[in-house]
């Protein structure tokens, strides 16, 4: 808290402030206490916001914390990271030994592209720049509160951008329980660059708001009598205030006027307070520029002008030799003119103040030469494009490449809004430029997908060239893909590849070939997504040729076509010959959708070790690479991997993570496929009625129209319906995903058994014709693909289905076919079927052996509800077994598993949380349940609990049942 000490040491541009630093001093204390604080400051220009925040961090309620303060300029308005890097340009973490610092360790390294304000090595870049820098950004900061609280202040954001707003939001996310204070100020009349990402910071984190108010009758007093040295009578008192509208950089102003004229602060004085209010700052600014001689006032444009710089810049922007620019900057601090402790003005109202009697054409004269100055002088071309920006219109024709050189700079560094708004004023001397529109439309396309749809069309419709079509027709594609129009990007893709061909006739050069790949792979990505365009997608497939796979275009063709030859259902071999060559890589990473769709339809072929290889792949490369969106979804999608492989803890473990990890991010809403995972675990667990809700939770709409995702959610909801006692509602569940599987033309057998379960359901019902019917048609399916998976399934439907005894033997022959495959929960399932009807027929000692190793293997894949049941029945049958008992992983959640098996094999609780893309906070949280549940002290007790038979010491425990099955 402040003391009196603090409060009477105030200088007078601090009279009738120290409420506001009391209030101040109570969030650093808050932060002190782990309590994570926003405050946001606001008042008109001059209302005292820069010396309240200044007095605030050199107070006592600011001493042993970790202390940051930036200030946002008009010339960096909107450049990218522009605000991080005022924010932490004190740490000087952007040299050549930055890599080095501490600071930067782990995850944190990711933040270099936002600390370097020039450009910088590619290398630290991922495949979506965006995200990393925000993420590594977070853990620059986490760092920061390693050994004490840290408080963030950010000055004028109004000229900050949307990237540094944006990692602000990101922090503030993530900073519950976190030593943390941030302060951002702005001006209360100034329309922000970036207006929504301050609007969202304070939607998501009530910030405590402070309004400077104008100085009292009372305050302003004191700070007359601070100035005059003198009595002040209550009437001059009461003008100054009027005049100066309580603003105290203009009062001061006023004051310092007239105590250099000799006015008294007596009523003598009150006329001349009123004379000389008005334009104060502008005319004692001018006033004292004019008894400085005129070099001295070019200097001070100059500086206004570029800010603080060098002496031999600032000399020659004002034309006057180096030597004489440390004079003029001592007889402009001696004028109050220039701030004492930089060399640069003392406020951005003295800035306007000075630069105002130039005019607007001589002032954009000025700027334009400051910014080729700093251009030939080899600055960032950002740095030169803050001049630019601030022409009112761009007359060199240099302009237009300084300002897409800043762009790419900006996109590099995951600042997409600062590189569409330098290419906006490229347009307007290039309204017609094809590449300018892409490279918009490649900025805009995850922030901004509309306008980045807007644009491509517009790109479209001016390229005549069918090979720059053709690029821009991939970039449409892939955003309508995103946005959920895939139908559109479709129908552009089919009529531009029409156009390549045309032109590229029979024999392409290598370059060509690629191109028209590429091209053809997309339209097959985006084609397979929505059952409007899957069914013409398919037709095309079906002529292609598969390609070799020598190049990246080649392998995600391929990987696309195997996926949706696989649909079919007719060739388990080619599919996994095919999907085995797009995962060939020699020297080259695979990109994401190689790896997804190969991964995929190798699960549909029982591949299932090689398909979560796959998928691990793509788990470690977005890691790698801090790409969040691609990491949910290979989790999400191994996580029905693994359930199908009767990996049940450790699925639920994946969708558990997914979920965490979509509550943390802004564009968790969209994501469907983590809640449609966790939902089918919740139902193996006998928590149906908690998958129903979690399926009713998911946001994104439209979610019909979409080949995989809808599916999958029906089947979820069926089997979540079957498991509470609806089963009028499940059959229909269970027909409508049939239904809807024939329309999209995708009757592979093993992708979802709705057939089997349907039939299963149907026997239960005594619906005997329907369910012969359903078995017929599922057991063609399954002959034609040939899994053992497959063909298990047909064989459990028609021994369901059979009356009496003549059952037993297609039961036994699926008991036999699925102990082969990988899908050990339907192994489990038969045996407890199997075991069930040898019961009705009398025979208990086979039922006993059968429902036996039903109730284990249930048990050790996890599913929970089907162990128990067989349990019952065994029983019944009169068999003997041991009470089933929680292991210790059955006590822990799918999320604490992961933890605690990461944690057991020595991973440090920041190194887990920057793998699992959360706060060290929820980890700290996850392994606190850990230890009270197993009732262990910490790490050290820990492996040994969590040690199984099964699993080599040290193997995290979200692997156990992997393990197992992979043997």
């Amino acid at each position: 808290m402040l003391d009196q000490a603090d409060l009477s040491g105030l200088s007078s541009t601090l009279v009738g402030r120290a409420r506001e630093l009391r209030a101040l001093s109570r969030h650093a204390e808050a932060a002190r206490a782990g309590r994570a604080g926003l405050v946001m400051l606001s008042g008109p220009a001059g209302i005292g916001k820069t010396s309240l925040l200044r007095a605030f961090l050199k107070s006592d309620a600011c001493r042993n914390m970790a202390v940051l303060y930036g200030s946002c300029g008009e010339v960096a308005a909107g450049a990218g990271y522009g605000g991080v890097r005022e924010l932490f340009g004190s740490l000087g973490l952007s040299g050549e030994d930055a890599r080095n610092s501490p600071l930067l360790r782990g995850l944190a390294r990711r933040a270099l592209p936002a600390l370097t304000a020039g450009p910088f090595e590619q290398e630290t870049l991922g495949a979506s720049a965006t995200y990393p820098v925000l993420h590594g950004l977070y853990w620059l900061a986490a760092n920061l509160m390693v050994d004490r609280p840290l408080v963030l202040v950010l000055d004028d954001v109004h000229w900050c951008d949307e990237r540094s707003l944006g990692w602000v939001d990101f922090l503030l996310r993530r900073a519950d329980d976190l030593p943390l204070l941030v302060v951002l100020a702005h001006r209360s009349e100034a329309e922000p660059v970036a207006h929504s990402a301050l609007a969202d910071i304070a939607a998501q984190r009530r910030p405590a708001l402070m309004r400077l108010a104008p100085l009292t009758h009372a305050a302003v007093g004191e700070m007359a009598r601070q100035i005059f040295q003198a009595p002040v009578e209550p009437s001059f008192t009461e003008r100054a205030a009027a005049v100066s509208g309580g603003n105290p950089l203009t009062l001061s102003r006023l004051l310092g006027e007239l105590r250099a004229e000799g006015v008294q602060p007596d009523e003598k004085g009150v006329r001349r307070v009123a004379e000389v209010g008005g334009q104060v700052i502008a005319s004692s600014v001018s006033a004292l520029l004019d008894n400085q001689p005129l070099w001295v006032r070019e200097v001070a444009r100059a500086i206004a002008v570029l800010g603080e710089e060098s002496p031999d810049l600032v000399g020659m922007l004002a034309d006057v030799p180096s030597a004489l620019v440390a004079e003029g900057v001592v007889a402009l601090r001696r004028a109050e003119v220039l701030a004492a402790d930089r060399a640069d003005l003392v406020h951005d109202v003295v800035r306007s103040a000075v630069l105002e009697p130039l005019g607007a054409e001589a002032l954009a004269g000025l700027r334009t030469r400051a910014a080729l100055l700093l251009s030939d002088a080899g600055r960032p071309a950002e740095e030169v494009a803050g001049r630019l920006m601030l022409l009112p219109a761009l007359t060199q024709p240099w302009m237009p490449a300084v300002l897409r050189d800043a762009a790419v700079q900006a996109e590099g560094r995951g600042a997409p809004e600062a590189a569409v708004r330098y290419l906006h004023r490229v347009l307007e001397m290039e309204p017609h430029s094809v590449p300018v529109r892409i490279q918009m439309a490649t900025s805009l396309a995850e922030i901004n997908p509309a306008e980045a749809i807007r644009l491509l069309e517009e790109a479209l419709s001016l390229a005549d060239d069918p090979r720059a079509r053709a690029m821009v027709a991939v970039r449409y594609g892939l955003v309508c893909l995103a946005v959920q129009r895939s139908p559109a990007g479709v129908r552009v893709l089919e009529e531009v590849l029409a156009e390549l061909e045309a032109e590229l006739g029979p024999g392409p050069d290598p370059a060509d070939r690629e191109l028209h790949t590429l091209v053809e792979s997309v339209l097959l990505i985006v084609g397979a997504d929505e059952k409007a365009t899957v069914s013409a997608t398919l037709d095309r497939a079906a002529l292609l040729t598969a390609p070799p796979g020598d190049t990246p275009a080649q392998r995600q063709m391929l990987a696309m076509m195997t996926v949706l030859t696989a649909m079919d259902g007719r060739s388990a071999e080619l599919t996994v010959e095919q999907a085995r060559r797009a995962l060939r890589s020699p020297g080259a990473e695979l990109e994401s959708w190689p790896l997804l769709a190969s991964s995929f339809a190798l699960s549909l072929a029982d591949e299932v070790d090689e398909a979560l290889d796959a998928l691990d792949r793509m788990l470690q490369h977005s890691q790698d690479n801090a790409a969040v969106w691609t990491f949910v979804l290979a989790l999400s999608t191994r996580a029905l991997v693994l359930h199908g492989a009767g990996a049940f803890p450790d699925a639920l473990a994946d969708a558990q993570t997914s979920i965490e990890i979509i509550g943390e991010e802004r564009w968790g809403d969209g994501a469907a496929l983590p809640q449609i995972a966790l939902a089918t675990m919740l139902v193996e667990r006998g928590e149906a009625q908690r998958a129903e809700e979690v399926l009713r939770g998911i946001k994104r709409g439209g979610l019909d129209r979409f080949v995989i995702e809808y599916h999958w959610s029906l089947m979820a909801r069926a089997r979540a319906r079957w498991a509470l006692g609806d089963r009028e509602a499940a059959l229909g569940l269970y027909l409508e995903c049939g239904r809807s599987l024939e329309e999209s033309r995708f009757s592979n057998p093993a992708f979802l058994p709705w057939w089997s379960e349907a039939a299963c359901l149907l026997a239960v019902m005594n619906r005997g014709d329907e369910a012969r019917e359903m078995t017929e048609y599922g057991g063609e399916l399954a002959q034609r693909w040939g899994t053992p998976r497959a063909l298990g399934l047909a064989a459990l439907a028609r021994g369901v289905i059979a009356p009496g005894g003549t059952g037993i033997e297609p039961l036994t022959e699926a008991v036999l076919t699925l102990a082969g495959s990988p899908a050990r929960a339907e192994h489990a399932k038969a045996e407890f079927v199997l075991g069930r009807a040898l019961l009705k027929t009398g025979d208990q000692r086979g039922a006993r052996e059968h429902l036996r190793t039903a109730t284990d293997l249930a048990q050790r894949c996890g599913a929970l509800a089907l162990a128990a049941v067989a349990r019952r029945l065994l029983v019944t049958a009169g068999g003997r077994m041991r009470k089933m008992s929680a292991s210790p992983l059955d006590m822990l959640t799918g999320m604490e598993r992961r933890v605690a098996g990461l944690a057991a094999a020595g991973a440090s609780n920041r190194s887990i949380a920057e793998t699992l893309f959360v706060t060290v906070r929820t980890i700290e949280t996850h392994l606190t349940s850990v230890y009270r549940k197993l009732g262990v002290s910490g790490r050290t007790e820990l492996g040994a609990v969590l040690r199984t038979p099964d699993v080599p010491d040290g193997q995290p425990p979200g692997w156990v049942s992997e393990s197992r099955w992979r043997r």
